[in-house]
């Protein structure tokens, strides 16, 4: 364990890098086998270790493992917009969405969720942030209200308008959150979407701006 320990210097690694570490035994798959015993690693899926806890130098990132259990993907919904400081709420599970199948993986860890979308939405609004030592995928803040908004099938605009209880009430995102949006990049998201509730999405808050001044 500690020349693995010394051979793959982050927290999460996957299979191969395993497998490399262990060549030297004659049977690597006992070997990790073992380790899974002894609590020295913890498989979250498939192909993918963590350390286990008495071997980690740092904490477990959640956002990363979401990333990596299934992709192409990027954190979004109500965990995003937790993140972004858009909702009160503090979302502890992580919610990402794809351009491939959705699913579910429980891990360890937590329940990791999958929303699709299509290939044309999905190209839009992503950022690359840090988090810890990592670096990660995750919507902007456009980016997750519009996920959020698509994904909620209770809510059915017809108008504008409808969006003034929706946001404020429902969702209770604050003025002066909604007012920091970029509209341009809500327009680039609305296109690739193609749905008319994020055009009634960006008129609302036009219209809400033009009221303010």
């Amino acid at each position: 364990m500690e020349e693995l320990r010394r051979r793959v210097d982050r927290e999460v690694f996957d299979y191969r890098q395993l497998v490399d570490c262990l060549r030297a035994y004659s049977k690597p798959r006992d070997k990790i086998g073992a380790l899974m015993t002894a609590g020295a690693i913890v498989r979250v899926k498939k192909g993918l270790y963590v350390f286990g806890e008495s071997w980690r130098r740092h904490p477990v990132n959640r956002e990363l493992l979401a990333n990596l259990i299934y992709g192409p993907s990027y954190i979004s919904l109500e965990y995003a917009l937790s993140h972004h400081g858009m909702i009160p709420e503090r979302v502890a599970a992580v919610t990402s969405v794809t351009s491939g199948r959705p699913r579910r993986f429980q891990t360890p860890f937590e329940l990791f969720t999958y929303r699709p979308i299509s290939l044309a939405a999905y190209a839009i609004g992503i950022a690359q942030e840090q988090s810890g030592p990592d670096s990660v995928l995750i919507a902007t803040p456009e980016k997750a209200l519009a996920d959020f908004i698509c994904a909620d099938r209770r809510f059915r605009p017809s108008a504008p308008a409808d969006y003034a209880a929706y946001l404020h009430d429902d969702l209770r995102i604050a003025p002066e959150r909604l007012a920091k949006l970029d509209l341009k990049s809500l327009d680039a998201i609305a296109r690739g979407y193609a749905t008319p509730r994020l055009a009634m999405l960006a008129a609302y808050l036009r219209e809400a701006r033009r009221r303010r001044r």
